[in-house]
């Protein structure tokens, strides 16, 4: 069954996740740490592998995984600095300039999301919002050998992502929350 896509907020960049696809070969957290210059121990987006059932009978799904870019997103609303913000386009960024580094959004994300940059503040996935400000894909998106990211504007019914969407059926991670993430997983 897939989760309901919040049609209350307006222009929303979000990313859908092939599981079907995606091979584990963590190029998209490679390219994120490159185009982002992070150190060792600040990551923006990493692999999941998720194995169920009991042997000889097992699944497995790989997941790409970043934050979410909640539609109503508690790391927001519990920054008291306002260093952590939701964008008109719906992704939602932290300022290092205003963020003291109190990690009150670390223990509000309920994804894993966030660390704390060696320079003191908070760090996140922004969905590469400099290179899409030039008209270019996120880096992980750019170089996923399998095609397993897209991303797009969900308030555009005609779009790759709402095609996709419409098409496949999907989840989110955690949706009992109330904080209409915006990675959606293709399952």
């Amino acid at each position: 069954m897939n989760a309901p896509l919040a049609p209350e907020v307006v222009g929303r960049i979000a990313m859908a996740m092939d599981t079907r696809k995606c091979v584990g070969c963590n190029a998209c957290a490679v390219a994120c740490k490159t185009e982002n210059a992070l150190p060792a121990e600040v990551f923006r987006d990493w692999v999941v592998i998720e194995t169920r059932g009991a042997f000889p009978n097992l699944s497995q799904e790989i997941r790409s995984e970043r934050c979410n870019h909640c539609s109503a997103p508690d790391c927001v609303t519990v920054c008291p600095t306002g260093a952590s913000a939701r964008l008109p386009d719906g992704t939602v960024i932290v300022d290092p300039d205003k963020c003291t580094g109190c990690k009150a959004c670390i223990a509000a994300c309920p994804y894993g999301a966030r660390a704390v940059h060696p320079d003191g503040y908070v760090d996140k996935c922004t969905f590469c919002h400099q290179r899409r400000e030039r008209g270019e894909l996120p880096a992980c998106v750019e170089v996923c050998p399998t095609e397993s990211l897209v991303i797009g504007d969900l308030d555009d019914p005609d779009g790759p992502l709402r095609r996709l969407l419409a098409a496949r059926d999907f989840k989110v991670l955690q949706p009992e929350r109330g904080l209409h993430p915006n990675l959606f997983f293709l399952t």
